[in-house]
């Protein structure tokens, strides 16, 4: 017997054009996970204070490299 079962899509990162407050990083990774994009914002600056800005970098390759949706 042969089960037909199909996989979920693939959730694929973008910027958001919508929920952006500079580049959209945030609100796509907001819309990927399927959380609140306030707590990734949050999560983002006390990333870059906690790490004394070695997160800057992370965030402004993601603006480039992720696509907008």
């Amino acid at each position: 017997m042969t089960d037909n079962v199909q996989a979920a899509p693939a959730k694929k990162i973008f910027r958001s054009r919508s929920d952006r407050m500079l580049t959209g990083v945030c609100g796509g990774w907001a819309n990927y996970l399927n959380v609140d994009p306030a707590v990734v914002r949050i999560a983002a600056v006390a990333g870059a204070v906690l790490s004394a800005g070695v997160i800057l970098p992370v965030y402004a390759a993601a603006a480039v490299l992720t696509p907008e949706d």
